[in-house]
């Protein structure tokens, strides 16, 4: 049986009063690519937030390749094999696109740093930072300010810094939002690659996105898990079609 690479285990997040979410279990297997979709309020930015660090569990437990992560902050959480990448874009405009992704190339390599390994890791920087442009297509526009790219490049670039610190497991959190047709078909086939070997969480909107790249689905309605299968099992499930998808799986 194929390991979990992301495991939930009564999984609650509460503010104040209100339980967010309301213990969720949920096993991601390694190497596979898994959506995470539900309705607006269903808790799935929360839940990110999460996984990623970003927010502390009030119950439950977060195990990334069996060791848990529950409470850790986020950059300790990288520095085990995950990383992410947020609604809205989180590049450094006024650099360039080498300049960003060799920021996001240098964190696999900081704790390395030392006085006499500049000159080696310097090497190994700019072969992650061109081998970054190259997988996520953006050796063309590498001198570009980032703030000059088109959208979909800038989304692009995103997920190229999210690859940067080389990590095993990718959080993705609606990657093609506000993307022409076209836009999206051209990123479902970019993540698609650059995805290979890693295992994918994926939270989008969009159901020709989340049917033709995922592996198996996962729906969140009201802080609680209703359903996870693979894309024909969810499309089919009165219960899905009930609480989100509707006439979009008609």
């Amino acid at each position: 049986m194929t390991q979990a690479a992301i495991e939930l285990a009564g999984l609650k997040k509460r503010f104040g009063d209100n339980e967010i979410i309301r213990g969720v279990d949920l096993a991601v297997r390694e190497h596979e690519r898994h959506a995470l979709i539900g309705p607006n309020g269903a808790g799935k930015s929360t839940l990110f937030h999460l996984i990623s660090g970003l927010y502390t569990p009030s119950a439950g437990d977060i195990l990334l390749n069996g060791r848990s992560i529950g409470g850790l902050p986020p950059h300790l959480i990288t520095r085990r094999g995950l990383s992410r990448s947020f609604q809205i874009t989180t590049i450094f405009p006024r650099l360039s696109v080498q300049e960003n992704l060799r920021i996001a190339a240098m964190s696999k390599h900081g704790r390395r740093y030392a006085l006499f390994s500049l000159a080696r890791n310097a090497k190994e920087v700019n072969r992650d930072t061109d081998q970054l442009m190259e997988l996520v297509r953006l050796s063309h526009v590498r001198d570009k300010f980032a703030g000059d790219l088109t959208y979909s490049e800038q989304r692009a670039l995103e997920i190229g810094m999210a690859m940067g610190p080389g990590a095993d497991v990718i959080l993705l959190d609606e990657p093609m939002a506000g993307m022409s047709r076209e836009e999206t078909h051209y990123m479902i086939d970019l993540i698609r690659n650059v995805t290979v070997g890693k295992t994918l969480l994926v939270v989008e909107h969009d159901m020709e996105v989340v049917f033709s790249l995922c592996d198996r689905i996962s729906v969140l309605v009201y802080g609680e898990l209703i359903a996870t299968g693979r894309p024909d099992d969810i499309r089919s499930n009165a219960r899905v079609q009930e609480a989100y998808l509707g006439e979009v799986v008609a």
